[in-house]
């Protein structure tokens, strides 16, 4: 079932407090394909999360951000730790607070 979760509102993204990581390669209760675009993300918005050891966190991130340098260096280093396959919500190589500082900077 589907599992309700906090939303903190910022300028550019906003966070949720989902405690797990989705599986690679390995759909969630997040997961997009299978459940249709959440509510939280609204159009102009995509979802990635921020996986580093078992720190987990889900972001609601602006468009706008795929022309952030540093943003675009996550992308790059996710393709080359999980190849270019990924099944299911897009995770990022990063603790969630580097995640969060980067898109921070950039708004």
């Amino acid at each position: 079932m589907f599992t309700p979760f906090f939303q903190i509102p910022r300028k550019g993204f906003w966070v949720s407090s989902a405690a797990r990581a989705p599986s690679f390669n390995h759909y969630s209760e997040f997961d997009e394909a299978v459940i249709g675009v959440p509510n939280d993300v609204k159009e102009g918005y995509f979802t990635v999360f921020a996986v580093k050891g078992t720190e987990t966190q889900r972001f609601v991130i602006e468009l706008n951000n795929l022309t952030n340098p540093a943003f675009l260096s996550l992308l790059e280093q996710a393709g080359e730790e999980y190849g270019f396959k990924q099944k299911g919500v897009l995770s990022l190589p990063c603790r969630p607070q580097e995640l969060q500082a980067i898109l921070e900077d950039w708004c």
